[in-house]
């Protein structure tokens, strides 16, 4: 997974909060376990402080994704990870909500906040 792939833009409105939610339902990776590939829809919900993301770059990233043996919760938050360090949002959450494997499903949210930091 190669941070250096998300692309930012100036955000025109810093000084207001507002929500940007970003839903892809397509996300594939595979089982580091099985290698069987697993299926879910990644949520990106953030408040903007100087910029953000520009979307042709995130659907880039998430492809380094698709054949990467990672667990969900690893997903999850190294998504978040990279995110944070390229936007320095206000806030942000990522949630990961999986497709049944074995007729279990999983979601997983993880969430920053710069007030706290």
């Amino acid at each position: 997974m190669k941070k250096e792939l998300l692309e930012v833009f100036d955000n025109r409105f810093p000084d207001r909060d507002y929500t940007i939610e970003i839903v892809n339902p397509e996300f594939t990776s595979v089982c580091p376990k099985t290698g069987l590939p697993d299926f879910g829809t990644v949520t990106v919900r953030y408040v903007p402080d100087k910029v953000c993301v520009e979307l042709k770059s995130l659907k880039y990233y998430y492809l380094e994704f698709r054949n990467a043996g990672i667990f969900y919760e690893n997903v999850t938050n190294t998504i978040l990870d990279h995110m944070v360090e390229a936007l320095l949002p206000r806030e942000i959450t990522v949630t990961t909500e999986w497709k049944a494997r074995g007729g279990i499903t999983e979601t997983v949210s993880a969430s920053y906040s710069a007030k706290k930091s």
